[in-house]
């Protein structure tokens, strides 16, 4: 039996890191969080089912603190790379940290498939985004609710999870996805050689409500 391993990583040690492994029938076999980079390797090396198991972890933001709020808060959108006026000093709009990449670089060479997710593209793909603030307690819960009705974890419960746990189980599903659905997944960038996926349209989403916003892009296209 094959296992899916989702690994949201976190961009520092300060924040928690969520991993989850999920089987073939949606049954989640175990729910964890992780801080240092060493807890990370710590958790791979020890798995038993590190051979059938195939591996997504997310690509953290790097959040590394600089002076000026406005420069923390542009880094995820690159507004000003380009611009001449704006000196690039100390690298501050680099959008993604490095974190983990070369031991789940040294994983593939060892015959590990591992493959890299962008949370925040994908909840959009998959149809898990929210109209509430990022990660606030109103977004975990609708974050929740979507993954147990809309993609089957029925065993998730009705007590708020951590938001790092329900990032992993997002990276599981991509796992999965690739695995059952290949034709279904695309890589939409390369991430310091290894492919960042994606899922080309959400697969479990109702064919009435993406048949109606299919027609409401077709009118606004008109208009």
């Amino acid at each position: 039996m094959n296992y899916y391993v989702g690994l949201s990583l976190a961009s520092s040690s300060g924040m928690d890191s969520g991993v989850a492994v999920v089987d073939e029938d949606n049954n989640i076999i175990l729910l964890d969080k992780l801080y240092k980079m060493n807890d990370v390797i710590y958790f791979f090396e020890n798995f038993s089912s590190l051979k059938n198991s195939k591996i997504c972890a997310s690509v953290p933001y790097d959040r590394t603190m600089l002076e000026g709020k406005w420069r923390i808060l542009s880094k995820p959108y690159q507004l000003v790379a380009t611009n001449k006026n704006i000196p690039n000093r100390d690298n501050w709009t680099q959008r993604h940290s490095s974190r983990g990449t070369e031991y789940f670089k040294e994983l593939v060479q060892r015959g590990i498939e591992v493959s890299r997710y962008d949370v925040y593209m994908s909840r959009q793909s998959m149809h898990l985004n929210s109209c509430y603030k990022d990660r606030s307690p109103a977004d975990c819960k609708f974050l929740q609710q979507a993954l147990k009705f809309e993609w089957g974890f029925d065993e998730l419960p009705s007590n708020m999870m951590p938001v790092s746990h329900l990032e992993a189980i997002i990276g599981a599903i991509l796992a999965k996805e690739k695995e059952n659905n290949p034709d279904k997944i695309r890589t939409i960038y390369n991430f310091r050689g290894m492919d960042v996926i994606d899922i080309k349209a959400n697969l479990n989403i109702s064919t009435d409500v993406y048949n109606f916003e299919k027609e409401l892009e077709g009118k606004a296209v008109l208009e």
